[in-house]
C-alpha cells in the first residue's frame, strides 16, 4: 500500500464541508484504506469560481449564504484500485444521478 491524494474542488460552507468529509471516511472505512492526513483552504485563485457560477445558475434566486470556493485533498494509505474505489465512490454520494434530472448540493469537482 501506498500514500495516495483525493482532491476536491467544492463550493461549500463548513456544514458542506463537514458533509464531504464525512463522505470521504465513510468511503474508506468501508475499504481497506486509512486517512493519513489531509487539508481543507478557502480557493485563493480563480481556478474554482466555476463552481460558484455553477451554484448560481442550479438555484436561480436562492442566496449561496456563507459557501466559498474550497479546495480538499485528503491523503490516504491504501491501493491503487481502492483509490480508484474511493474515488468514485464520493461524488457519487455527493451527487447521486437516480433517474430524473438533478442539482447536487455541493457543487464539486475531483482535481
Amino acid at each position: 500500500m501506498r500514500a495516495r491524494r483525493l482532491r476536491f474542488g467544492l463550493y461549500a460552507d463548513e456544514e458542506g464541508l463537514a458533509r464531504v468529509r464525512g463522505l470521504v471516511e465513510d468511503a474508506v472505512g468501508s475499504r481497506k484504506a486509512r486517512i493519513i492526513g489531509g487539508t481543507v483552504a478557502l480557493a485563493v485563485d480563480d481556478r474554482l469560481d466555476f463552481l460558484a457560477e455553477q451554484w448560481a445558475a442550479e438555484h436561480p434566486g436562492r442566496s449561496s449564504g456563507s459557501r466559498q470556493p474550497a479546495s480538499m485533498e485528503v491523503r490516504l494509505k491504501c491501493s491503487l484500485r481502492t483509490w480508484r474505489a474511493i474515488r468514485k465512490a464520493v461524488p457519487t454520494a455527493l451527487c447521486p444521478e437516480g433517474s430524473g434530472p438533478h442539482i447536487c448540493r455541493i457543487p464539486w469537482t475531483v482535481r
